[in-house]
């Protein structure tokens, strides 16, 4: 499989700093061209939504600098990829949650993570930054850890009014500020002319879903340059719709 890659950030048209982080890697290997993407949406004051989410996005990084290659070298077992995953989502959870309590702050990081090889993909999530995989139509692959998710999932309501629901923001578990994480971890498969498409809360709140796949659709994204100039338009359409959070996303194409 091999890939084309891009990513987009944007502090947004009001806030000062930029606490979304993001990772985007691809390596050749013995197993063939391989594909790593990160993105995290960070949360707290005092620039130390920043801080958390750029601790959880490095320690990604380095778990595929320095861990992948002796997983390709033994032969992938997505099990064993899936239990490294979460164990760092655990320990890093423990780590920001500690840092915050000696600085006294409430600090705290979404995160959504895959990594594709072959036919395969591995996905690690928490919070409400989003997955989705494009190829004939536009998917959800991850599940919005937030209050409003979780009460539209239990018919309190209805997806129209999630909209504009006043704590649509409030999440039930991110990393750093839950007592307890239970991330979400599972795998699939890939097949060239997917598209996996990672964002934070803010590429998505004043674009639908039919015009993310109106831009995105995988026959639309001939090279990277297209590719890039898709995420640069669709994040200025949500600042010119009046987006005030930062805005993030990352697009992987699966090639043959």
């Amino acid at each position: 499989m091999n890939f084309l890659t891009s990513a987009h950030t944007d502090v947004g048209i009001r806030k000062k700093v930029n606490q979304d982080s993001f990772c985007l890697k691809v390596a050749s290997t013995k197993i063939g061209r391989v594909a790593f993407a990160v993105l995290c949406d960070g949360m707290g004051g005092l620039r130390m939504g920043e801080l958390a989410s750029s601790f959880l996005v490095n320690a990604f990084s380095e778990w595929f600098d320095t861990v992948l290659p002796d997983e390709i070298r033994q032969g992938i077992q997505p099990q064993r990829i899936q239990e490294q995953w979460k164990n760092l989502i655990l320990r890093q959870n423990v780590l920001v949650k500690e840092y915050g309590a000696q600085q006294g702050v409430s600090l705290g990081t979404t995160l959504t993570a895959i990594l594709i090889y072959g036919t395969q993909f591995i996905v690690a999530h928490v919070g409400d930054s989003r997955l989705y995989l494009i190829n004939s139509a536009l998917k959800q692959l991850t599940k919005d850890h937030s209050e409003v998710a979780h009460k539209v999932e239990l018919g309190e309501l209805a997806p129209e009014e999630a909209k504009t629901y006043k704590r649509r923001n409030v999440l039930l578990q991110c990393v750093g500020a839950s007592a307890v994480v239970v991330p979400q971890i599972f795998v699939g498969r890939a097949v060239p002319n997917d598209v996996f498409v990672l964002c934070s809360d803010g590429f998505r709140h004043e674009v639908s879903e039919e015009e993310i796949f109106g831009v995105l659709a995988p026959n639309l994204l001939g090279n990277e340059m297209v590719m890039k100039k898709s995420l640069v338009g669709l994040v200025e359409l949500n600042k010119s719709r009046g987006e005030t959070d930062n805005i993030t996303v990352i697009a992987v194409k699966c090639t043959e």
